[in-house]
């Protein structure tokens, strides 16, 4: 329908030119002597509109033709951009899917063509490190370094990475060092700086460090617990028979982390080395009530040594019992903190009727003792020789 009413608009437009262009008369003298020429004005109208579009359009030819030559360095310089551009991309490609000698080559391309120059050198510097080739590893990072601060952040992370994949974790140190002395303290700089802490045994960063992260829900309770419970256990390690100094540790570990069982199955007994049993009490009173374990109602014979109140945690342990009448663990610990409070015919009682549950190197072990208190060293021997058939059989099947 456009069309038709352009086409409509156009033929009006015919015809009403024509109608005027019959109206006029007119006529124009032109006089070059001896030459003279007379022309209707029309024609002349006409020549003059064919003049002006002759001449506009060998004008914008020979632009044209002058703006070849610059013309033609712009489209080679585009050419040579989008061929260095798809050699970044296949660089990139090459390197995720495994093909580390094709994605060399082509960064090698793309950083000699200019393009993203420190990107293709970061490129080149990973394809370099999976090949094992150190020598170019080396050269590429410091064509990437030659980039200046267009890249250092990246420079940084991927010198960090790579140097954690080889295990020179002093250099990934110094470089996530350098991370965060200028600022960066991104999720992917925690998660590395996590693991050089963690291979160099910086326990107390390593703690740190997994608190952060999972504030940030950068690790989920199933990762986090592992990574606080060996940072603990190496921190009471190395505080070793300091008593005082592992009594002020264990009160500033955090209520929620003290819920890993696991992490205080291992640590009551470094504290009860030492004499501070007694510090693990209430924790080990608020995970039994919680849901029970026979490992660590065990554990809870430590919690009458040294200053702990033996009598009172046999009160809560003989509370316990009516529950878990047939519990081994738990009648060896009450067992125990007989003997801490000095009931020794209760100890014997509560030691062998554990020891017809589940005999164990350690119940014989307290019953020969106990039995040795009390003079009995015939019975005391029976049980230590229990022990070492024990250990012995335990030994053969580790072999």
């Amino acid at each position: 329908m456009r069309a038709l009413i352009w086409l409509i608009g156009i033929f009006a437009m015919a015809v009403g030119l024509a109608m005027v262009a019959g109206l006029n008369d007119g006529y124009v003298l032109v006089v070059l002597p001896p030459w003279r020429v007379q022309l209707s004005l029309n024609l002349l109208v006409v020549l003059l509109l064919l003049g002006f579009v002759v001449g506009y359009f060998v004008l914008r030819l020979i632009g044209r033709t002058l703006e070849l030559p610059a013309r033609v360095s712009l489209w080679r310089e585009r050419r040579r951009r989008e061929k260095a551009g798809r050699a970044l991309r296949e660089a990139l490609r090459a390197l995720f899917e495994g093909r580390f000698a094709q994605a060399l080559k082509h960064a090698s391309g793309a950083f000699s063509a200019g393009e993203s120059p420190a990107m293709a050198a970061l490129v080149a510097a990973r394809a370099a490190h999976a090949m094992r080739d150190d020598t170019r590893y080396r050269i590429w990072l410091g064509h990437a370094t030659d980039q200046g601060e267009e890249a250092r952040v990246a420079r940084l992370m991927t010198e960090a990475e790579l140097a954690i994949e080889g295990r020179r974790f002093d250099e990934a140190a110094e470089r996530l060092e350098m991370l965060r002395l200028s600022g960066h303290r991104q999720i992917a700089v925690l998660r590395l700086s996590l693991r050089v802490a963690s291979a160099l045994q910086r326990w107390d960063e390593v703690l740190r460090l997994t608190r952060q992260l999972y504030k940030h829900k950068a690790l989920s309770d199933e990762q986090a617990a592992p990574l606080l419970r060996r940072a603990h256990v190496e921190r009471l390690k190395e505080l070793g028979g300091d008593a005082a100094a592992l009594a002020d540790y264990w009160n500033e570990i955090p209520a929620d982390e003290l819920r890993d069982r696991r992490f205080v199955e291992r640590a009551v007994p470094m504290l009860s080395s030492v004499g501070q049993g007694a510090l693990a009490r209430r924790t080990l009173e608020r995970l039994l009530d919680e849901e029970w374990d026979g490992g660590l109602a065990r554990l809870y014979a430590h919690c009458g040594d040294g200053e702990g109140d033996a009598v009172a945690c046999l009160a809560r342990g003989e509370a316990w019992l009516k529950k878990q009448p047939r519990d081994a663990g738990l009648l060896f610990a009450l067992g125990r903190l007989c003997i801490a409070a000095q009931l020794w015919g209760k100890a014997q009682s509560y030691l062998e009727a554990s020891l017809n549950l589940a005999p164990t190197v350690e119940t014989h072990l307290a019953l020969a003792r106990l039995l040795e208190r009390l003079e009995r060293p015939d019975e005391a021997q029976r049980h230590y020789r229990a022990a070492a058939v024990r250990i012995d059989g335990a030994a053969s099947a580790a072999g």
